[in-house]
């Protein structure tokens, strides 16, 4: 089915590193990048923007109180954002194929990736807990 709205999208995907910030080995290192990085998404449009310095997650490009902007951006659908949070989507591969574009430090971006495979156990977890079968890839 796919996520229905933007609001979902950023819960889900935005949500991902609220608990990456939280957690005691990977926190650390995401907030030591420094990088904001803005998750552009189609079907449906929704911008998730992270802030790792401030450990920041914002829906939007308008950052309200001492929002920076984003030093990298990465577009997709929001289908292939949420498939590549379980895993399912190889990094570099997608890039090659458009699937996923990147403007901005691409380098930093792909350091990234190490840290995030650590998190798509939690977020299979979180959308089962949430009854979100529909979104399992």
């Amino acid at each position: 089915m796919g996520f229905t709205n933007s609001a979902e999208v950023s819960k889900y995907i935005g949500g991902i590193f609220e608990t990456a910030f939280e957690d005691p080995e990977i926190g650390p290192k995401l907030v030591d990048t420094g990088l904001v990085v803005a998750f552009d998404f189609t079907e449906p449009d929704a911008v998730v923007v992270i802030d790792m310095a401030n450990k920041a997650v914002r829906e939007g490009l308008e950052g309200g109180a001492g929002g920076q902007p984003p030093t990298a951006t990465m577009s997709m659908t929001a289908d292939t954002g949420n498939a590549y949070w379980q895993g399912k989507v190889n990094l570099p591969l997608a890039m090659a194929k458009k699937k996923i574009k990147v403007d901005g430090n691409v380098a930093s971006l792909l350091k990234l990736a190490p840290l995030g495979k650590k998190l798509y156990p939690r977020y299979v977890e979180r959308l089962k807990s949430d009854g979100r079968d529909d979104l399992i890839v």
